[in-house]
């Protein structure tokens, strides 16, 4: 399937397409160049030409923006983080599936997070104006509903069972979101 096909089947039939996703079949490498690495890019871009072009108004002090070399290499840190997180949270959440009586499968989860990142990832573009940037938070939410859709069909998760995993999935992506961002600010800072 296309990208542009899945990005919007995922985020308008998400019941539908949480079915369609768990018959298919790929791999790690194909997931990674048809999607994520697609997907992913959107928001450390935007928020480098937010911050380059635009930057972020500061009261009595104006707009401040970040310096060329130092914003691309941000971005650069950003995006290989983020795609190391996905990898990650994948393999957390493939190894938590038994406690929640799931079937533990490694492709299935990494498409589970893939897939869910989604919203959150195209909510990344309002970064091209830092002041929306905070906005991106409602695509977050929303990646946490594709993720509760599609716990079940991809990791074949008892019903009772969807909303403890989720919940504790939703922490493991959090803390790995966090822990990424950490380095990535504590790598990005040193580049002056």
């Amino acid at each position: 399937m296309d990208l542009q096909t899945r990005v919007v089947n995922i985020l308008t039939r998400p019941q539908t397409e949480w079915t369609v996703i768990a018959s298919e079949s790929t791999d790690v490498a194909t997931l990674f160049k048809t999607y994520i690495m697609v997907l992913a890019a959107i928001p450390p871009a935007a928020a480098y030409i937010g911050m380059a072009v635009f930057g972020v108004s500061l009261p009595f002090v104006g707009a401040i923006r970040v310096g060329v070399v130092q914003g691309l290499a941000s971005a650069v840190v950003q995006y290989v983080l983020a795609l190391v997180g996905v990898y990650v949270a994948s393999i957390v959440i493939d190894k938590l599936a038994p406690t929640f009586n799931s079937q533990s499968d490694a492709m299935q989860a990494l498409k589970l997070v893939a897939y869910a990142s989604t919203a959150q990832w195209l909510a990344g573009a309002l970064s091209i104006i830092p002041a929306l940037g905070p906005l991106a938070i409602v695509g977050g939410l929303y990646g946490i509903y594709l993720f509760y859709l599609g716990v079940a069909p991809l990791m074949k998760t008892p019903s009772d069972k969807v909303i403890p995993y989720m919940v504790v999935s939703a922490v493991v992506i959090m803390v790995v979101m966090i822990v990424t961002g950490a380095v990535a600010t504590a790598m990005t800072g040193a580049i002056r």
